[in-house]
Protein backbone atom coordinates (compact mmCIF):
# COMPACT_ATOMS: atom_id res chain seq x y z
CA UNK A 1 0.00 0.00 0.00
CA UNK A 2 2.87 2.41 0.67
CA UNK A 3 4.14 1.96 -2.91
CA UNK A 4 0.73 2.82 -4.34
CA UNK A 5 0.35 6.07 -2.38
CA UNK A 6 3.30 7.90 -4.05
CA UNK A 7 2.10 6.70 -7.45
CA UNK A 8 -1.39 8.04 -6.73
CA UNK A 9 0.01 11.38 -5.54
CA UNK A 10 2.18 11.59 -8.67
CA UNK A 11 -0.77 10.77 -10.93
CA UNK A 12 -2.94 13.44 -9.27
CA UNK A 13 -0.12 15.98 -9.54
CA UNK A 14 0.34 15.25 -13.27
CA UNK A 15 -3.42 15.54 -13.81
CA UNK A 16 -3.57 18.87 -11.98
CA UNK A 17 -0.60 20.19 -13.95
CA UNK A 18 -2.07 19.14 -17.28
CA UNK A 19 -5.40 20.77 -16.44
CA UNK A 20 -3.66 24.00 -15.47
CA UNK A 21 -1.94 24.10 -18.88
CA UNK A 22 -5.19 23.54 -20.80
CA UNK A 23 -6.67 26.33 -22.93
CA UNK A 24 -8.29 28.92 -20.67
CA UNK A 25 -12.05 29.29 -20.83
CA UNK A 26 -11.75 32.84 -22.16
CA UNK A 27 -9.98 31.51 -25.27
CA UNK A 28 -12.85 29.14 -26.09
CA UNK A 29 -14.80 29.47 -29.33
CA UNK A 30 -17.24 32.37 -29.13
CA UNK A 31 -20.95 31.65 -29.16
CA UNK A 32 -22.98 32.72 -32.19
CA UNK A 33 -24.28 35.75 -30.26
CA UNK A 34 -20.76 36.78 -29.24
CA UNK A 35 -19.63 36.46 -32.86
CA UNK A 36 -22.58 38.67 -33.91
CA UNK A 37 -21.45 41.37 -31.44
CA UNK A 38 -17.92 41.27 -32.87
CA UNK A 39 -19.34 41.45 -36.40
CA UNK A 40 -21.36 44.55 -35.50
CA UNK A 41 -18.12 46.27 -34.46
CA UNK A 42 -16.36 45.18 -37.65
CA UNK A 43 -19.29 46.43 -39.74
CA UNK A 44 -19.03 49.82 -38.06
CA UNK A 45 -15.39 50.06 -39.19
CA UNK A 46 -16.28 48.96 -42.73
CA UNK A 47 -18.88 51.73 -42.79
CA UNK A 48 -16.32 54.26 -41.56
CA UNK A 49 -13.73 53.07 -44.08
CA UNK A 50 -16.25 53.59 -46.89
CA UNK A 51 -17.82 56.81 -45.51
CA UNK A 52 -21.11 54.90 -45.57
CA UNK A 53 -23.43 56.66 -43.14
CA UNK A 54 -26.36 54.34 -43.92
CA UNK A 55 -24.31 51.24 -43.06
CA UNK A 56 -23.03 52.99 -39.93
CA UNK A 57 -26.63 53.69 -38.87
CA UNK A 58 -27.53 50.03 -39.52
CA UNK A 59 -25.26 48.92 -36.64
CA UNK A 60 -25.68 51.85 -34.26
CA UNK A 61 -28.64 53.06 -32.23
CA UNK A 62 -30.10 56.54 -32.80
CA UNK A 63 -28.71 57.47 -29.35
CA UNK A 64 -25.17 56.32 -30.24
CA UNK A 65 -22.28 58.37 -28.97
CA UNK A 66 -18.54 57.85 -28.64
CA UNK A 67 -15.70 59.10 -26.50
CA UNK A 68 -12.72 59.45 -28.84
CA UNK A 69 -9.64 61.66 -28.77
CA UNK A 70 -10.80 63.27 -25.54
CA UNK A 71 -14.19 64.36 -26.90
CA UNK A 72 -17.79 63.19 -27.06
CA UNK A 73 -19.18 62.60 -30.57
CA UNK A 74 -22.61 61.67 -31.87
CA UNK A 75 -22.54 59.04 -34.59
CA UNK A 76 -22.99 61.55 -37.39
CA UNK A 77 -20.31 63.85 -35.94
CA UNK A 78 -17.86 60.94 -35.66
CA UNK A 79 -18.50 59.92 -39.25
CA UNK A 80 -18.04 63.55 -40.36
CA UNK A 81 -14.57 63.58 -38.72
CA UNK A 82 -13.67 60.34 -40.51
CA UNK A 83 -14.92 61.74 -43.82
CA UNK A 84 -12.75 64.86 -43.35
CA UNK A 85 -9.72 62.63 -42.67
CA UNK A 86 -10.38 60.72 -45.88
CA UNK A 87 -10.83 63.98 -47.84
CA UNK A 88 -7.42 65.14 -46.57
CA UNK A 89 -5.80 62.02 -48.01
CA UNK A 90 -5.58 59.91 -44.87
CA UNK A 91 -6.39 56.22 -45.22
CA UNK A 92 -7.37 54.65 -41.91
CA UNK A 93 -7.29 50.93 -41.18
CA UNK A 94 -9.07 49.54 -38.13
CA UNK A 95 -9.02 45.90 -37.00
CA UNK A 96 -10.92 44.39 -34.09
CA UNK A 97 -8.53 41.96 -32.39
CA UNK A 98 -8.59 40.08 -29.09
CA UNK A 99 -12.32 40.64 -28.53
CA UNK A 100 -13.92 39.71 -25.23
CA UNK A 101 -17.72 39.74 -25.32
CA UNK A 102 -20.10 39.59 -22.38
CA UNK A 103 -23.86 39.26 -22.90
CA UNK A 104 -26.65 39.67 -20.36
CA UNK A 105 -30.11 39.49 -21.85
CA UNK A 106 -30.48 42.15 -24.55
CA UNK A 107 -27.28 43.99 -23.58
CA UNK A 108 -23.69 43.20 -24.52
CA UNK A 109 -20.37 44.81 -23.84
CA UNK A 110 -17.18 44.17 -25.69
CA UNK A 111 -13.55 45.04 -25.12
CA UNK A 112 -10.92 44.65 -27.82
CA UNK A 113 -7.62 45.89 -29.14
CA UNK A 114 -8.00 47.90 -32.33
CA UNK A 115 -4.76 47.32 -34.28
CA UNK A 116 -4.64 49.52 -37.31
CA UNK A 117 -2.81 52.29 -39.05
CA UNK A 118 -3.05 55.72 -40.60
CA UNK A 119 -1.55 56.24 -44.05
CA UNK A 120 -0.87 59.57 -45.70
CA UNK A 121 1.69 61.01 -48.14
CA UNK A 122 4.43 60.65 -45.51
CA UNK A 123 3.83 56.90 -45.10
CA UNK A 124 2.03 54.45 -42.87
CA UNK A 125 1.95 54.82 -39.11
CA UNK A 126 0.88 51.74 -37.12
CA UNK A 127 -1.58 52.61 -34.37
CA UNK A 128 -3.28 50.75 -31.54
CA UNK A 129 -6.34 51.69 -29.53
CA UNK A 130 -7.92 50.02 -26.49
CA UNK A 131 -11.65 50.09 -27.09
CA UNK A 132 -14.89 49.07 -25.47
CA UNK A 133 -18.50 49.31 -26.51
CA UNK A 134 -22.01 48.68 -25.22
CA UNK A 135 -24.52 47.12 -27.60
CA UNK A 136 -28.23 46.45 -27.37
CA UNK A 137 -30.21 43.84 -29.25
CA UNK A 138 -33.00 45.39 -31.32
CA UNK A 139 -35.23 43.30 -33.58
CA UNK A 140 -32.75 40.42 -33.42
CA UNK A 141 -29.70 42.55 -34.34
CA UNK A 142 -26.90 43.86 -32.16
CA UNK A 143 -26.54 47.65 -32.40
CA UNK A 144 -23.82 49.78 -30.88
CA UNK A 145 -25.03 52.32 -28.34
CA UNK A 146 -21.70 53.55 -26.92
CA UNK A 147 -18.04 53.35 -27.96
CA UNK A 148 -14.97 54.35 -25.97
CA UNK A 149 -11.60 54.59 -27.71
CA UNK A 150 -8.26 55.23 -26.03
CA UNK A 151 -5.15 55.51 -28.16
CA UNK A 152 -2.15 53.53 -26.98
CA UNK A 153 0.84 55.90 -27.09
CA UNK A 154 3.60 54.89 -29.52
CA UNK A 155 6.62 53.30 -27.93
Amino acid sequence: MTTRFPALVTALWVLALSLSLATPLSAAQPTAEQANVVQAMRTMYVAATNDDLAEFHSVTTPEFYAFDNGKRFTGDALMAVVKRLHASGIVAVWKVTEPEVHITGQTAWITYVNKGSMHDSSGTKPMTWLESAVLVKENGNWRIQFLDSTRVPPI
